[in-house]
């Protein structure tokens, strides 16, 4: 059977555009194809804000300071004075610190990871101040808290936050040293993405 030179360039034409076509490329398994992060911290003295920034480096995840509307000094967090507005806040349950800036639009990340330094064995109280300000937002998300300390465990921070934040998904938390490495941060942060 003879081809006519109209059937020819159809031909043509149709293998050259499929020859154009890329072919699709495998996605590597990276935290780039996971929900966005956010990694928000509360830092006194300094300690958690390095591991936090380490962190969000590590994983790729966004950075926000919760910030007291009125920073500490070293006279609020002397945890020896029983009249010193750290060991009054955490004497009292109820106390939620005013945070200087609102959080960043939560509905853009699939987890959040909220660090705080360890004080009286739980989170600070201006940590329930931002999980309670934002419970709905953080519904469906999950959240990990993660704290330092020199040597007090989490306490129980996570059952804590859970309250405040009945509609997010919790999960046990986990203490770290202030000279936690990059890639132990990044290890632990990978089970739960």
């Amino acid at each position: 059977m003879k081809k006519t030179p109209l059937l020819a360039i159809f031909t043509a034409l149709a293998l050259g555009a499929c020859a154009k076509e890329p072919a699709a490329q495998p996605q590597p398994d990276t935290m780039d194809n996971q929900p966005k992060a956010l990694v928000a911290y509360f830092s006194a003295t300094g300690t958690t804000k390095g591991v936090a920034e380490r962190l969000a480096a590590a994983i790729g995840a966004d950075l926000h300071e919760i910030a007291p509307a009125s920073p500490y000094t070293a006279a609020d967090l002397d945890w020896r004075d029983k009249t010193s507005r750290s060991t009054l806040e955490m004497a009292d349950r109820s106390s939620r610190p005013a945070i200087a800036a609102p959080a960043p639009d939560l509905g853009a990340y699939g987890i959040v990871y909220i660090g705080f330094p360890i004080w009286w064995y739980r989170e600070p109280s201006i940590i329930d101040t931002f999980v309670e300000n934002n419970a709905a937002a953080l519904a469906g998300k999950i959240l990990v808290p993660f704290a330092t300390s020199g040597g007090s465990g989490m306490g129980d921070s996570t059952a804590n936050l859970q309250a405040l934040a009945p509609g997010a998904s919790v999960k046990e938390g986990r203490r770290f040293r202030a000279s936690a490495s990059s890639d132990d941060l990044a290890s632990w942060a990978r089970t739960f993405r």
